[in-house]
């Protein structure tokens, strides 16, 4: 698994070439592109690693509450997720 903030789809964008997403960040939407996962279409709800505003990974929900955990162990708050990539 990659170090990235982990994110929850909330909906796909039209246009951009089908590459962008909005993504609940810690209760902050955000735009990202997904362009770079090769695994098939995406969903509402799935979670993904968000690194540099580009989505790296696909994780399960358990895989993203481990990722945030890393994020606490190295200072980052989940109330301070202001800048997600």
């Amino acid at each position: 698994m990659c170090l990235g903030i982990p994110g929850q789809v909330v909906e796909l964008l039209e246009g951009y070439g089908n590459q962008l997403a909005l993504v609940d960040v810690a209760g902050v939407r955000r735009k990202i592109n997904i362009g770079l996962l090769d695994e098939g279409p995406l969903e509402p709800g799935t979670w993904v690693l968000i690194h540099m505003g580009f989505a790296l990974e696909r994780v399960d929900s358990e895989g993203a509450e481990q990722a945030m955990g890393g994020l606490e162990l190295m200072g980052r708050a989940r109330d301070a997720e202001g800048d997600a990539g």
